[in-house]
């Protein structure tokens, strides 16, 4: 899988080489611990092993333990750590390695990390970023696979980021570790080996700026991380009789709803695609917005593309009916168009 080169409309510079989702990542943390002293990362297996993906690979033979902490299985202390470090004016990144454990840690990003500065009045910032693995690769089941950004968003104070090419790792992780406020990171682990063109030079990209990876006329596709290259899949199955748009939001929060209701009000058609369930999902939300601010525009229902609602299960077969594929996304368009 490679990604398709970065667009003007990002105003990054041009990229000059490609290199890995995973190693994206690792550059940005390199950068930005060099650059500021504050900057620290926790988690498990992130010290000389370099983390259960290779997503920290080499720091710590740079940084030592004094930056690079590997810390004991227990995800509310460490999380709890960090917060009470960006309280004290550090910038910590916290890594939970696979999202699906981040439930131990919710009371200390939910009820602390997101409301510190709202009950300090103000006083009091969290410049914290939460650093996981999400989603379904290679039939890893019910606890190691599932994707929760949809619970994040739905909470005042946390920004949450997932990207889908390693451009956008790199510079969205900049962005989240320089922001103010707790931000959730999100990288799916079927991209960690995925490769593309990466600007070598100093850049970040701004959260609520989603980034329109295909032009079209006839529908918008606008899908989260790993599902926008099933939907720019889908759009190649559907050519050259559809013309498909396809939508990569970037960040669920803040999200950008300029470019995708500007998409609805040009394409009259929405399919929405998410690795999750589909009730009270993200995409649940997106449909009521376009629903709200750009029914008129509407030629056809808003389709939702989801996960069936059942644990993941283990068999790939089994697996593979219950995601989001190309195919699916193509036939949920293929309905809207009669």
């Amino acid at each position: 899988m490679t990604t398709p080169a970065i667009e003007s409309r990002s105003q990054e510079p041009p990229a000059e080489r490609e290199i890995s989702y995973v190693d994206a990542g690792i550059e940005a943390l390199r950068e930005e611990m060099r650059r500021d002293p504050k900057v620290f990362y926790m988690g498990q297996g992130i010290g000389p092993r370099g983390g259960n993906f290779r997503q920290a690979r080499g720091l710590w033979s740079e940084f030592g333990d004094h930056r690079l902490r590997d810390t004991p299985i227990s995800e509310m202390g460490t999380t709890g750590l960090g917060v009470g470090a960006a309280m004290a004016g550090f910038r910590p990144i916290v890594d939970i390695v696979f999202l699906d454990m981040v439930m131990e840690a919710m009371g200390q990003i939910v009820e602390q990390a997101a409301t510190v500065h709202y009950s300090s009045n103000g006083k009091i910032r969290v410049p914290l970023v939460i650093r996981a693995a999400m989603g379904a690769v290679r039939s890893a089941g019910p606890h190691h696979s599932r994707c929760f950004y949809p619970w994040f968003a739905n909470v005042p104070g946390l920004k949450v980021a997932t990207p889908a090419t390693a451009a956008d790792v790199k510079g969205l992780l900049k962005t989240a570790i320089r922001d103010d406020n707790p931000v959730i990171f999100l990288e799916h682990k079927a991209l960690y080996n995925t490769k593309g063109p990466v600007p070598a030079g100093e850049y970040t990209i701004p959260f609520g700026q989603a980034r329109v990876c295909r032009e079209g006329a006839d529908v918008t596709i606008a899908a989260v991380s790993l599902m926008v290259w099933k939907a720019l899949q889908a759009a190649e199955l559907l050519a050259p009789h559809v013309s498909a748009e396809v939508i990569d939001l970037r960040t669920v929060a803040p999200l950008d709803r300029e470019t995708l209701l500007a998409s609805v009000r040009k394409t009259g058609r929405l399919v929405l695609v998410e690795e999750g369930p589909a009730t009270c999902s993200f995409v649940s939300e997106i449909s009521a917005l376009v629903s709200e601010e750009a029914f008129d525009y509407l030629d056809a229902p808003i389709h939702r593309v989801c996960a069936l609602p059942v644990p993941h299960p283990f068999h790939p077969a089994l697996e593979a009916e219950m995601l989001p594929s190309p195919a699916k996304i193509a036939a949920a368009v293929r309905q809207l168009l009669g």
